[in-house]
């Protein structure tokens, strides 16, 4: 694929936050399709400021951004593409990538089975790869409903075992719910669970479009609480 000309094919640079969040909402890069989902097998990461430029400096403007591959799983679509740690994603489906959440939007638009061009930077050569994606792993669909509503959920301390929430991404549906970080889930949607695999049961099969109600205990008492929808729903045609 021939390289965009620096004067006008390098996007505007978009800010970056840096949280606890972040792996969390890049890992295992989802595809939406009706109500499938879909994977590749990669934990992506944003191109920080100063790697881009970096990038800049060394291979041109028109280098200067893309997304990290920090991790290629095991057995899984991206393994077999010839993705591997550290390429740089610049481009997908000829459309050039400047951060994770803009690559999951893009790929979220992609049916599961289908393949997907890719372009990576590695070693400062650029390479052409097709991937097809394969379906998501019941937990994995998890993790990544909590990551679309905002939050993350982790094992409680020993001494008070359970699924506590983690870290809460400040104006996502999980915070105007009212969710904040140590609540300790006690319920979702009218089901008792008492452990952060009981809480992904859960998560597996609910849509992005549905609200979830959940029950916490913060400091000692109990909280009910109704996350908003992370996905609008589709309009009737």
């Amino acid at each position: 694929m021939r390289a965009p000309k620096p004067e006008a094919a390098r996007p505007p640079r978009i800010g970056r936050v840096a949280c606890a969040l972040a792996l969390a909402l890049a890992a295992a890069l989802p595809v939406w399709a009706g109500e499938r989902w879909g994977w590749l097998g990669v934990r992506i990461r944003d191109l920080s400021e100063r790697e881009a430029e970096e990038l800049s400096a060394k291979l041109g403007l028109a280098e200067g951004y893309g997304v990290v591959i920090e991790e290629v799983l095991k057995d899984t679509p991206a393994e077999a593409a010839g993705l591997r740690k550290s390429d740089l994603v610049v481009a997908i489906e000829g459309r050039p990538v400047v951060e994770t959440r803009a690559l999951q939007r893009i790929v979220g638009d992609t049916a599961a089975g289908r393949e997907l061009r890719l372009v990576v930077l590695r070693e400062a050569q650029r390479h052409a790869l097709r991937v097809r994606v394969g379906q998501m792993p019941p937990d994995v669909v998890a993790e990544r409903v909590a990551a679309e509503f905002g939050f993350f959920v982790r094992e409680g301390e020993e001494a008070a075992p359970g699924a506590v929430v983690g870290a809460v991404a400040e104006r996502s549906p999980a915070w105007r719910g009212g969710l904040r970080a140590g609540d300790r889930i006690l319920a979702v949607n009218g089901e008792a669970v008492g452990s952060v695999e009981a809480v992904r049961r859960r998560l597996q099969d609910i849509l992005l479009r549905d609200e979830i109600r959940l029950r916490v205990g913060r400091q000692g008492e109990p909280v009910p609480l109704v996350l908003p929808p992370a996905k609008p729903a589709l309009l009737p045609q």
